[in-house]
Formats: structure tokens, C-alpha cells, sequence
């Protein structure tokens, strides 16, 4: 489907009766089965909040579904069985790569807008905790346009190749605590895209394909370090909220950290890590190194 019938698509989706609050936009995106409505939708939202057209939430909100509605044209694998995507080299390489990114920053969208949904009411979270996820997901919204942008200038579209879900299945795991959803999916997984996102640029680059390469090192990746520190940013208020006496040490938030990951991720953490991008974020060594392997 080319960009322009997948706006039009889009436009007429998001013609029904606008959302009441920030938590109904949400909603809204999470029932929503074409990505390309969830960035309508996204954009819509933040343009309405950043006017004041917005509260937080109305008590008509409903209730975070328990997986968000995916694009049936996108067709479903298991994670061992998605497509090979190469090393960059040729164009296949490349378009299998910019598809895997492209399906990834879909559920980003998702993954932001279920933790406003899920937790921003029922954990009495500041208005500024909307904010920032409403502005992550608006990003993210937007790295997935350029990426099925750059998909159609490479002769292909968005549901072309086979993808997997397993980035949902952690945010199942932590589904009852916000904290768990932070240090896995916000901090362990962001900061992984981190580790991978150099290597990446790299073979875009030297498969002379400059265009891709600029796109993930000059707008992705310093966005995507921007969301790990707020990740981590809110995992560190959680904790000091709950403290019963005096504030936490950085040393005993750390430890709250990796109890959470210990007990909600899956495998070990894989070095090498991007420790310059990670500390760009907050993401300190002490955080995360006692658990690789």
C-alpha cells in the first residue's frame, strides 16, 4: 500500500468522535489496528494537549485492552521464525532491516500510550508523567513513518515481510506493576536498541545506502536515548516515592533495578553495551553490568 492510501486510510479512521482526554487517545491508539491510524491518532493527541484542549483522563476512560489491536495485513511469526535480515549488503538485506525497525517502533507506539493508559491514573501519576509518554510515543509514532517512508523509497511497504510480537510478551510480564514495565521494556530493551543501533548504521553505510544511515544516527537514535532516560528517570521516582524514610541511595535504586529486571526478564543482558549512549540516558553501569553475561 503506498503512503498516500495508507494516510487516506488513516484520515478516514480518525474521522469518528475525538477522544475526551489524553488516556482516551490512548485507548484510542491501543484499539486501533493500522499503525498508520496509531501516528494519526498520536499526532492528533499532542496537538490537542499541547493547545489544553486535554485533561489527563475523564471518568468514561476504560481499560488498557490486554493486547493492543494489530495490523492484520502484517502477517504473524514466532520470533525464531522471522526473516533472516543480513548484514546490509544488498537491498533485500537492507529492506528486511528497515522492515524489523519499522515493526519494532509500531509497538513502541503501542508501549507508550499502554503505560499512560494502564498506569498514569491507578498510580496517581504528575502531570508531567503524561507528558513525557505522550511526547515518547509521538516520536516514536514518527520513527515509524520515516521508516515506512524509506521502505517505500526502497520499493517495498510495511507488512511486506513477516514480523514477530515478542516485544509484547515482556509487556505482559509486567502488566500489574509500573515500575517492572519501566526497568524492562523503557530501560532493558530501549537501552538494547542502544547497543545495536551503531552496528547498524555501520552496514546501512557501508552498503552505500547514506540516506538510512543518517536517518537512524541523526534523529532515531538520540530520541531513543531520550526515552531510556525517562525509563529510567520514572523507575528512580517510583522508588523514591515509595521509600518510607529517608531518600534512596543510588546504590539502593540500582539494586531495586535489578530486582525488577532478575525477576521480570527473561535471559541474562548481553554486552557489548553503547556505555556512552546508556549514560547519555542516566542508564549507569552499576545498573545493569552485575547481570550480564
Amino acid at each position: 500500500m503506498s503512503v498516500a492510501r495508507e494516510e487516506t486510510c488513516a484520515a478516514a479512521e480518525c474521522s469518528t468522535e475525538q477522544p475526551e482526554s489524553l488516556v482516551g487517545y490512548a485507548l484510542a491508539v491501543l484499539r486501533s489496528s493500522d499503525a498508520f491510524v496509531k501516528h494519526a491518532l498520536t499526532c492528533e493527541a499532542l496537538a490537542r494537549w499541547r493547545a489544553g484542549e486535554l485533561p489527563t483522563h475523564v471518568t468514561s476512560d476504560g481499560e488498557a485492552p490486554d493486547k493492543p489491536a494489530r495490523d492484520l495485513r502484517v502477517l504473524h511469526c514466532e520470533p525464531g521464525a522471522a526473516p533472516k535480515r543480513g548484514k546490509g549488503g544488498s537491498l533485500a538485506s537492507r529492506v528486511a532491516i528497515v522492515h524489523s525497525l519499522a515493526h519494532i517502533e509500531s509497538w513502541a507506539i503501542d508501549l507508550s500510550w499502554d503505560v499512560v493508559a494502564r498506569f498514569g491514573r491507578s498510580e496517581a501519576m504528575p502531570r508531567s508523567f503524561f507528558e513525557d509518554w505522550a511526547v515518547v510515543a509521538l516520536e516514536e509514532a514518527s520513527h515509524f513513518k520515516a521508516l515506512s517512508e524509506r521502505l517505500t523509497q526502497l520499493d517495498s511497504h510495511y507488512g511486506a515481510l513477516p514480523a514477530h510480537d515478542g516485544l509484547w510478551e515482556s509487556a505482559v510480564a509486567t502488566a500489574h506493576s509500573l515500575s517492572a514495565r519501566l526497568a524492562v521494556e523503557h530501560c532493558t530493551h530501549e537501552a538494547r536498541g542502544l547497543d545495536v543501533l551503531p552496528q547498524t548504521i555501520a552496514r546501512f553505510r557501508a552498503g552505500g545506502d547514506e540516506e538510512t544511515a543518517e536517518l537512524l544516527e541523526s534523529r532515531i537514535l538520540p530520541e531513543e536515548v531520550s526515552h531510556c532516560a525517562k525509563g529510567v528517570t520514572w523507575f528512580r521516582f517510583l522508588t523514591q516515592r515509595s521509600a518510607a524514610d529517608a531518600p534512596l541511595e543510588e546504590a539502593q535504586v540500582a539494586a531495586l533495578f535489578r530486582d525488577a529486571v532478575r525477576s521480570h526478564f527473561r535471559g541474562s543482558l548481553k554486552p557489548p553495551f553503547n556505555v556512552t549512549a546508556r549514560a547519555a540516558a542516566g542508564f549507569l553501569p552499576e545498573w545493569y553490568e552485575p547481570q550480564s553475561s
